[in-house]
This record gives structure tokens, sequence and C-alpha cells, in this order.
């Protein structure tokens, strides 16, 4: 074996090693507004208004359905390693009470696994109107749609676009295309 031969294998077998391990590198997503304990010290129970907070923390995650005086800052922080399922590696919900009458911040607490509520999801399907068409019916149905001016190119409106029949697309938009 020659010594270029030798390089150029030396090399590509870096390459592989390289290529290996930066496949396994962690991509990390933060999710919502997580918020920083830096940022959270700046914020006080019976001093801090809704302008404070929001300045500091930023505008909530969301407020509460049944009372504005209560917001929530929900965050994770996700990190997924190749193909594997993504793993939650920090999660964070707080709630902010606010007084009504004077805006001033009552209760700050941070929420976790034990406060939440376990909600069973429905696994059932909404019907829809119509019935179902396979994907054999839908190319099949368009054989010739496009073609009724006889001349074997495709029909078009004045500004020369194609004239739809009322197929999906120009019902859905609510005219002919």
């Amino acid at each position: 074996m020659t010594e270029r031969a030798r390089v150029v294998r030396t090399m590509a077998a870096g390459l592989l090693v390289a290529a290996a391990l930066t496949a396994c590198t962690p991509r990390v997503a933060t999710r919502g507004n997580l918020v920083e304990d830096y940022r959270l010290e700046q914020v006080h129970t019976g001093t801090s208004t809704k302008a404070d907070v929001a300045t500091i923390l930023g505008t909530p995650t969301t407020v509460s359905t049944f009372d504005d005086n209560t917001w929530y800052y929900i965050g994770q922080r996700v990190e997924t390693v190749a193909f594997f399922a993504p793993e939650v590696t920090k999660r964070r919900v707080l709630r902010m009470q606010f007084d009504p009458t004077s805006s001033t911040l009552t209760e700050m607490k941070e929420l976790n696994l034990e406060d939440g509520e376990q909600v069973a999801l429905v696994s059932r399907e909404t019907p829809t109107l119509g019935r179902r068409i396979g994907i054999l019916e839908q190319f099949l149905g368009n054989i010739g749609r496009f073609n009724s001016d006889g001349t074997g190119t495709a029909a078009t409106s004045a500004r020369g676009r194609p004239v739809g029949t009322g197929g999906v697309a120009s019902s859905v938009a609510g005219g002919n295309y």
C-alpha cells in the first residue's frame, strides 16, 4: 500500500469517526417562556405590579381562563439525541396571582407534577361530511378535467390561469381557478 493510500484511508476513517460523534450530539430546544432564576429574584410579592412582572419576565405564556389576575409562565428544555425520543431535561411552571384592585403580586408559586392532574385523552375521530375517495379514484377522476376547450391544452381564464371545474381546490378557495 502506498503512502498516499494510507493517508487517504486515515483521513476517511477520521471523517467517519467525526461524523459519528456529531450525530450523537444532542439538539437542545427551549419551548415556551423558561424563566431564569436571576429574573425571578427581581420579582417580589406585595411590591411588584403586573407591569413590573411583564417587564422583568416578559408576557405570560397564558392567562387564566376565568381570572385575568392569574398569569402562568410555562417553559421547558428538550434534548433530542439522534433518532431517540425527545427527553425533557428541565420544566418550569410558575403561577403569578395579582390583587384585582391594586394589580400587585400577591402570590408567586412554582408548580410541579404533584400540582397537576392526569387527563385521559380520547382517541375518537370527528366524522366529516362526504365520502372518502382513494388515490386511484382521485387520479382517474381528474383525467380530462382540464382539457375542456377541445384543443388539447388546458382551458384558461381571461387572466391566463387554468379554469377549474369545481374540484376540491375551487370549492375550498371559493371560486374557479
